[in-house]
């Protein structure tokens, strides 16, 4: 089991913890055993979320209040993830949306927004990875101890997407820089595991400005707590990818098999919808 048994001096630190996705899986590590490590922006949301898992689980909860997409905040983590003996696994599901078609993004508020977006999305999930990468490896070297990483991508990586064109680059970053390195990482006790959700009922859509999530059919929309069952199964089983959900598989599916030629007109109308 690439992430070993919990136990006190097994944490595992999760960024974007303060809601959505990042909570769903924090609660799922600690319904787990885990002791979990929160990170986020807003301190105290993640104040309540430790309380909440202490009231569920008994287990200490820790809060790290920092902005991931300022240079101070990712150094603020990495050390974490580099110093700190009890993590035996990383989750990067800090992540920020913006939608929006290129041209109306290119003023000074709009190219700030996607600026912020590549920082969080791209960079500090690259920063923390690697970070985790080296200290995981080296404690599994030095104790034989395993290790875990969970990045969140989204289905939105396996396609060009007209009106989140950022969103979906930034994705597909994601997705083909953490299957990559976990093939680098076979026979070192440590793995690193992508969860690709779809539409998910979070904060997210709001944040993003998108009123999507409501307009689409229930069988298109996942729960956050599922997404996070899934994430946190894969992630200790050690698997490369999972994507939750026969529909999401299939649009993944279908994103890398569809012609661009014919995927790219199609999708640029459809998109109207969504933004």
């Amino acid at each position: 089991m690439p992430l070993p048994p919990p136990g006190p001096d097994a944490h595992v630190l999760v960024t974007g913890a303060s809601s959505g996705i990042g909570a769903a899986i924090a609660r799922a590590l600690a319904a787990r055993g885990y002791p979990t490590m929160l990170v986020a922006r807003r301190e105290e949301a993640l104040t309540e979320l430790a309380a909440e898992l202490r009231d569920r689980s008994g287990l200490t909860s820790e809060v790290h209040a920092a902005d991931l997409g300022a240079d101070e905040g990712r150094d603020t983590v990495r050390r974490i993830v580099l110093d700190d003996e009890r993590v035996v696994g990383v989750v990067n599901a800090a992540g920020l949306g913006v939608t929006g078609r290129v041209a109306d993004l290119a003023d000074e508020d709009g190219r700030a927004a996607l600026d912020g977006l590549v920082r969080l999305n791209v960079l500090a999930l690259h920063d923390l990875t690697i970070a985790a990468v080296g200290a995981l490896v080296h404690r599994a070297e030095a104790t034989r101890r395993t290790g875990a990483i969970l990045n969140v991508s989204s289905i939105t990586a396996f396609q060009p997407l007209p009106g989140v064109a950022s969103y979906a680059a930034s994705k597909a970053f994601v997705q083909s820089f953490s299957e990559a390195v976990n093939a680098e990482l076979s026979g070192t006790g440590v793995t690193l595991t992508t969860l690709s959700p779809g539409l998910t009922r979070t904060g997210f859509a709001d944040a993003a400005g998108t009123d999507a999530f409501e307009q689409a059919p229930d069988v298109f929309v996942g729960e956050a707590t599922d997404v996070a069952e899934a994430g946190v199964a894969a992630m200790a089983a050690g698997q490369r990818t999972v994507v939750p959900g026969l529909v999401n598989q299939l649009s993944a599916a279908g994103g890398r098999l569809a012609p661009r030629s014919l995927l790219l007109p199609a999708v640029n109308t459809a998109m109207d919808w969504f933004t």
